[in-house]
């Protein structure tokens, strides 16, 4: 302490004089205690350390919480300025002008965005300017962290600060690939390569544009398509274009018609199948036996509560030889006068037949898929409904479930109502909400299917799977199983963004050929063998449905 009371009294004698010399030396402390501790703590000296020991009724009189508070704000600021570098590089004419440059008539994985990258010497001497700022920036920011974290040893509570990140080629090069394919609309989100689609930000999924194809050797486009920029053009030598892919020349399509027909001879386009549908053409006609325990054709009803109709084939009892394609749907619609009723509809399609659970719901409106088209009949208060799938999205059909609900705004006094038994016609408070369907019909074809062969066919693979492997005994058997897998799955309803499509031929191989699950997933697993280490072609990911 003595060194205290010396240093005190540096420029002159001081107060202490005047205190007898057993308090001088508590004067020095006391003085020291309020000048250094502003009152709140006691300064005592250890081991050549000085610092304020502070009373419990001021357990932070040893933070500087305005010195700490004013660089917490500094670093955020610096923060700010290192994000807006990044957008300042986004926004410049060398980083617009790469962009425009890219090209456009085929999709750029990150390797060929980095090609692109380091041959444009404008953006890499503008990028070179950006590491230097950014570099400079980042030693003033751990400068000032560093002072904080020193200022904040004697706090409490550590200072909540980390380090920009910088970002690295690797992600500047996927931020240009989400600039080119998630960018749409007004909305935007992260392309993911692997899965080649966008998440969207917002709870959207607007942001993502039209994905070109992949030109490439092999199974790969040697051009897109003109028409269509996600679908092949043209293809290598060696591969056949089928529907916007490239397949194997050596698969014979015509031999795997001997097992299950593609092809018919109602070869329409969309615009002459919608003249057909609106007419009700009798060629459409697929003739199903309508099931229902709540509705009644043709009588009227309270849809004000779910209501439920099937139309179904029973293929494997009445029709095995054949299976059947949907490519359009149509239901009549009478109201009562003034109706405040909108019917709504959720449709659910069984492929091959199976329970409920096994059938996947049309997603009305959504990833380009139709919607229900209303017109009225002349004098008359009835309305066809009619739902044209066409060529791009009719599919597999065995059983169509259609859920009716109605959207309406209830009077309180009917809010309570069960809307069960018979309808009273004479009520005129009641009777604006009933409807009747006077006719409700499926319209598409069928196609030849030889369950027998299809089946023989399927056991050699399960044989060859059994047995090791031994796939080159029945290569030819495997090409045709892999076409007719590749084609009916490509009848698939769209699935979302990101999700993979759901898997119809293990609904076709269960329902129409009766395999049990063990047996099913040998046949895809050895398919799946012989097509990635045989062929070298990568496997399309598909979703169990049944």
């Amino acid at each position: 302490m003595w060194l205290l009371k010396k240093d005190f009294s540096k420029k002159g004698p001081g107060l202490q004089i005047i205190f007898p010399q057993y308090l001088q030396e508590k004067f020095v402390q006391s003085a020291l205690s309020y000048i250094m501790c502003n009152g709140e703590g006691e300064y005592v000296c250890q081991n050549s350390q000085c610092g304020c020991q502070c009373a419990e009724e001021f357990p932070q009189c040893n933070c500087p919480i305005t010195d700490i508070q004013v660089m917490e704000y500094t670093l955020a600021n610096m923060a700010k300025a290192w994000a807006e570098a990044y957008k300042d590089l986004e926004n410049s004419d060398e980083f617009k002008s790469f962009m425009k440059r890219l090209p456009s008539n085929h999709f750029l994985t990150i390797g060929s965005i980095h090609q692109h990258w380091g041959n444009d010497w404008d953006l890499q001497n503008r990028y070179k300017l950006l590491q230097s700022a950014t570099e400079a920036q980042r030693q003033k920011i751990q400068r000032t962290a560093r002072k904080l974290f020193g200022l904040s040893v004697r706090c409490r509570h550590n200072p909540n600060h980390q380090l920009p990140r910088e970002r690295t080629i690797q992600q500047w090069l996927a931020r240009v690939q989400s600039l080119l394919y998630c960018n749409e609309n007004g909305f935007w989100g992260t392309f993911l390569e692997s899965q080649r689609s966008c998440v969207c930000h917002g709870s959207t999924t607007l942001c993502q544009r039209p994905i070109p194809c992949i030109i490439g050797g092999n199974n790969s486009c040697a051009m897109c398509s003109l028409a269509n920029i996600s679908l092949c053009g043209s293809c290598n030598k060696g591969y056949k274009l089928y529907r916007g892919r490239c397949e194997p020349q050596n698969v014979d399509s015509e031999r795997s018609e001997q097992f299950i027909s593609f092809e018919t001879d109602l070869d329409f386009q969309d615009l002459e199948l919608k003249y057909l549908l609106q007419k009700m053409d009798s060629r459409l006609y697929v003739h199903t036996t309508f099931i229902s325990n709540e509705i009644r054709l043709d009588t009227f009803f309270d849809p004000r509560w779910r209501k439920r109709m099937s139309l179904t084939l029973k293929s494997n009892k009445n029709r095995m030889d054949f299976v059947h394609m949907v490519i359009g749907m149509s239901m009549r619609i009478c109201q009562m006068r003034n109706s405040s009723l909108d019917p709504v509809f959720f449709v659910y399609v069984n492929p091959f037949s199976g329970s409920h659970s096994e059938g996947w719901n049309m997603p009305f409106g959504e990833f380009g898929y139709p919607r229900w088209e209303k017109v009225r009949l002349q004098n008359s208060q009835c309305y066809n409904w009619t739902l044209l799938l066409g060529n791009r999205w009719k599919t597999f059909f065995e059983t169509v479930h259609i859920y009716l609900r109605s959207r309406t705004r209830l009077p309180s006094l009917l809010r309570n109502e069960t809307g069960q038994g018979p309808v009273d016609l004479s009520d005129p408070s009641k009777r604006q909400f009933y409807i009747k369907i006077s006719d409700v019909q499926v319209f598409g074809y069928s196609l030849r299917f030889n369950a027998d062969l299809l089946r023989s066919a399927v056991q050699q693979v399960n044989q060859s799977y059994t047995q090791g492997g031994q796939f080159y005994s029945s290569s030819s058997v495997m090409l045709l199983l892999l076409d007719i897998r590749d084609r009916i799955n490509r009848l698939a309803p769209p699935a979302a963004p990101g999700k993979p499509q759901l898997d119809l031929f293990s609904c076709m191989l269960k329902h129409r050929l009766k395999l049990t699950n063990s047996e099913i997933i040998r046949v895809n697993h050895a398919l799946d063998l012989y097509n990635t280490e045989i062929l070298k072609q990568s496997d399309q990911l598909t979703a169990k449905l049944c």
